[in-house]
């Protein structure tokens, strides 16, 4: 019998989305068949971005030896009470995209003002790629916008969704601040 539930944890965090204000439309999950290893994702963008260009994309890296390891660790425990093990993480990523932008920002101002609305409670890493449909066409560029949080595992177990709840709201603020831009970027469409 597992120790933890990781499809009713994808579940809360797919309902803890839909409170925020997003509005889910796809989930995958993959299994490795070697390894074990899954991978859990979810497509969803706010209320607010229905018909807009901002969709965020949340991935949930399960590592079969961590999960397998915090298991052994429960186990040992002599008492119900006793505190659950840390340091055993999955990896939560949650990526923005849009569509390449004629009018992209400028990356240092964007990758400033995200760090403001991030905090330290959700870093975010801003990169852009310029593509060139041909030779002679001018560069399209598309931003990529990512936030990585560790899921404590320990937290899991106790059901304390502290942290992913904090995430969740933060990431509601960047996709709103995202949408709110987004216009401008797109102005040459």
């Amino acid at each position: 019998m597992a120790v933890i539930d990781v499809a009713g944890f994808v579940a809360d965090l797919k309902s803890q989305a839909i409170d925020y204000g997003f509005h889910v439309h796809d989930e995958r999950h993959f299994v490795e068949t070697y390894s074990l290893r899954q991978l859990w994702e979810v497509d969803l963008h706010p209320e607010e971005a229905c018909s807009g260009p901002i969709d965020l994309h949340l991935s949930l890296d399960v590592d079969p030896r961590a999960l397998l390891g915090f298991e052994d660790e429960i186990i040992k425990l002599d008492d119900v009470d006793d505190d659950p093990p840390s340091g055993f993480t999955f990896p939560l990523l949650f990526t923005w995209t849009l569509p390449p932008l004629p009018q992209p920002p400028d990356l240092l101002v964007l990758a400033t003002e995200l760090a403001g609305i991030g905090g330290v409670e959700l870093p975010v890493e801003v990169s852009a790629i310029d593509s060139f449909p041909s030779v002679t066409d001018a560069p399209e560029r598309s931003l990529s916008i990512v936030a990585r949080r560790s899921v404590d595992l320990a937290d899991v177990y106790l059901n304390n969704d502290g942290s992913v709840t904090i995430s969740l709201e933060k990431c509601k603020h960047v996709s709103l601040f995202l949408l709110d831009r987004a216009d401008a970027w797109l102005d040459g469409i």
